[in-house]
């Protein structure tokens, strides 16, 4: 095996393994599905995450992100500080003081296939940011 071969072969398997990463979830709706890769991967300043879960979840969803941008989000983190808010209160882990989702939460509500409606976890902010 040459160099070259070796670099083909991990460029093969990191590509693999980052397709991997990105997938969304069975039935995770957008908003869950982007603040999973912001926790994991940050925001880019783009609506990277929501675009990838378009590609993969809602295809004929052509409209997302001038959805998004309607609401003030034109980039992923914007999601969750200008268009939408956590409908659960988080609560203190004893042990380490972090701030946590409770015990109930056990990741995305679900939504149906293709839709582009967030779970019951998100609701639409009812008033913009001050700034």
């Amino acid at each position: 095996m040459t160099v070259d071969d070796g670099v083909r072969t991990l460029e093969i398997e990191l590509a693999s393994l980052a397709e991997d990463l990105t997938t969304p979830l069975w039935r995770e709706c957008v908003l869950c599905f982007a603040n999973r890769m912001i926790v994991q991967f940050g925001c880019d300043s783009t609506l990277r995450w929501a675009r990838r879960w378009r590609t993969a979840r809602a295809p004929q969803a052509t409209a997302l992100e001038r959805r998004l941008g309607r609401l003030g989000a034109y980039c992923d983190c914007e999601i969750y500080t200008n268009a939408f808010d956590v409908t659960v209160e988080t609560v203190r882990d004893p042990d380490t003081g972090a701030e946590c989702w409770p015990e109930h939460v056990n990741g995305c509500d679900g939504v149906r296939a293709g839709s582009t409606q967030p779970c019951s976890l998100w609701a639409p902010r009812t008033s913009r940011p001050w700034w």
